[in-house]
């Protein structure tokens, strides 16, 4: 007979996740609420206390739980939040076993953080978050200390789109590749054009543009990682070199029909 599935053997560990997320979900656990201590869970799942502390490892590595030790009311781990924690790590080991690409990171950033500036620039966003790291950037005087900000400062954008996935998809995403992004600061030497790029986006959205916002997202990072952003980059405000472009070409048909 067909449609027979073999059996999926797992580790006690496993299962002690497994039912951990079904108290999650079916008993409304929240952020803040307590897990049973180590003892009364390892007896209440009928499985050895060391799976139980495996299962917290894990669930800790996911920020889903923070262990604490402790008695009686005190004991057992607290549910936590902390998706940005564990999405950052997953991504920097991939990245480092090379099984993400650089520009695979990059092309996905460059997707969320337009639509982050778009979103952000129609609904009026509170910006002050970005006033302030646009200004510690102006004081900064390492690499380090400019990505720090920096990275602060493009949070703050997905964090002024209201979306709290996107907002912990972006820190994930620049806390990844932060090392690239130092270098990337030291290749360039002089900042001035990212900041420029900065007050740019900032201004788009303060002005409630979304496609400006977008457009200029997309020029700062081909500015930032101009090996993986073949086009160059103008120097002009967004769109600059579209117009420029169609100027171009509407004075050679011009030409064309007079030669005609």
């Amino acid at each position: 007979m067909s449609g027979w599935q073999p059996v999926r053997r797992t580790r006690a560990f496993e299962d002690v996740i497994a039912r951990i997320e079904e108290r999650i979900a079916g008993d409304g656990l929240t952020v803040g609420d307590r897990l049973p201590g180590e003892r009364q869970l390892a007896e209440q799942l009928q499985v050895s206390r060391s799976s139980v502390r495996e299962a917290m490892r894990v669930l800790e590595t996911l920020g889903v739980v923070s262990s604490q030790v402790g008695r009686g009311p005190d004991a057992g781990a607290v549910l936590t939040a902390r998706p940005a924690g564990a999405l950052t790590d997953l991504l920097r080991l991939h990245l480092g076993l090379a099984s993400l690409s650089l520009e695979e990171v990059i092309d996905a950033r460059l997707m969320i953080e337009q639509w982050s500036a778009a979103r952000a620039a129609g609904h009026g966003a509170d910006l002050s978050a970005l006033s302030d790291a646009l200004e510690r950037m102006d004081q900064a005087t390492t690499a380090e200390d400019f990505v720090e900000h920096d990275t602060a400062f493009h949070v703050a954008i997905a964090e002024a789109s209201g979306n709290r996935l996107i907002a912990a998809m972006m820190r994930s995403l620049r806390d990844s590749v932060r090392r690239y992004a130092i270098e990337a600061v030291e290749r360039l030497g002089d900042t001035g054009g990212l900041m420029t790029d900065h007050h740019l986006i900032r201004q788009a959205i303060v002005s409630g543009n979304p496609s400006e916002a977008s457009a200029a997202v997309e020029t700062h990072l081909r500015r930032a990682y101009p090996d993986i952003f073949r086009t160059p980059v103008t120097s002009g405000p967004p769109g600059a070199d579209d117009r420029g472009r169609g100027e171009d070409q509407a004075r050679s048909e011009d030409r064309g029909r007079a030669d005609g």
